[in-house]
């Protein structure tokens, strides 16, 4: 079976973590691809970052740095210190020695005139990573967010300001003359089912479905999709997805959410939702909109509740088909 997840960040990489442990218990040899968010990309010191790839990378090569959640395990930030005392980076923004290593490389590519797809390729190629990694898109299609003071770029938002300046909206810069990467179209037309992990709805999926082609390609899919909730008994798991909810509007809720997205059936791009058991009530007025609603447990704590859901969106999708 072909596996495809849509996501970006921390919580699409535990997800797919657990995907891949279910994948491995099971022996059944599902392939899985991941069509990663590029849209928190941006350059810093003359280098390409790539934040969301970069914490799927880590976490599946069994290299991240599990305690502070980003990032390279055991690292040093000697150079990130001295690009600052240089004025040429950021000292809100600090990348590590080893991270700083991938960045490079990274450059160095793109610079020689590789796509964003064949950079994804190499650097997936040091690690057994037991997924693919593809773009949503080979194009720049940086997140800014408008606020009262102006437009700024959304890792400065998020990073600098901790979404505490109150967000007007989110826009991708250039994105209508974007288009899904051939790793992403191949991915989904070629699915048997179509997961979207509990990522950042606004700034982590949002961009993927707002590349012009994807969202037709997710509602035109023969896969089953199920969407995976990010929000638990009304809070976030992680991050500041209430901050980027509360900008256009959407409550943070699990149905919220799910009616962001919208059912295939009516327009939208998923088919089914898992929420978690306190959320247990959003599931009636949910399949009444068209989205086919299972509660169970969300906390992804370790391998084993992490593989488990994974098991339980698979079996939604199963139902589906």
């Amino acid at each position: 079976m072909r596996i495809t997840v849509i996501g970006g960040g921390v919580g699409c990489a535990r997800f797919v973590l657990g995907l891949r442990e279910h994948v491995r218990r099971s022996g059944s040899g599902d392939e899985i691809s991941v069509v990663v968010n590029t849209a928190d990309d941006w350059w810093v010191s003359g280098l390409r970052i790539a934040p969301d790839h970069d914490s799927l990378l880590y976490a599946l090569a069994g290299v991240n740095d599990t305690e502070r959640g980003w990032g390279r395990a055991g690292e040093s930030e000697r150079v990130s210190a001295e690009l600052a005392a240089w004025g040429t980076a950021p000292d809100w923004f600090t990348l590590g020695d080893l991270d700083l290593g991938t960045h490079i490389a990274r450059t160095a590519w793109l610079r020689g005139g590789a796509t964003v797809s064949e950079v994804f390729r190499r650097l997936g190629a040091r690690w057994d990573l037991g997924a693919t990694l593809v773009p949503a898109t080979d194009q720049e299609i940086d997140t800014h967010v408008q606020t009262d003071g102006g437009e700024i770029h959304f890792q400065e938002w998020w990073v600098r300001h901790r979404s505490q300046i109150p967000a007007r909206g989110f826009a991708q810069r250039d994105v209508s003359s974007a288009e899904p990467s051939p790793g992403a179209r191949a991915a989904l037309e070629g699915a048997d089912v179509i997961l979207l992990a509990p990522s950042n709805p606004i700034v982590s999926i949002g961009p993927v479905l707002a590349v012009p082609g994807m969202r037709d390609l997710v509602r035109e899919a023969a896969a089953p999709v199920v969407g995976v909730s990010g929000i638990i008994d009304g809070a976030v798991v992680r991050g500041m997805a209430d901050a980027c909810l509360a900008a256009v509007g959407v409550e943070t809720s699990a149905r919220a959410v799910a009616e962001h997205y919208g059912a295939r059936s009516r327009g939208g791009v998923i088919d089914g939702w898992l929420v978690d058991e306190t959320d247990a009530p959003a599931a009636a007025p949910l399949e009444a909109a068209g989205i086919a609603t299972r509660a169970v447990p969300l906390w992804m704590r370790d391998p084993d509740t992490s593989a488990r859901l994974a098991a339980d969106a698979l079996a939604l999708a199963r139902e589906l088909v």
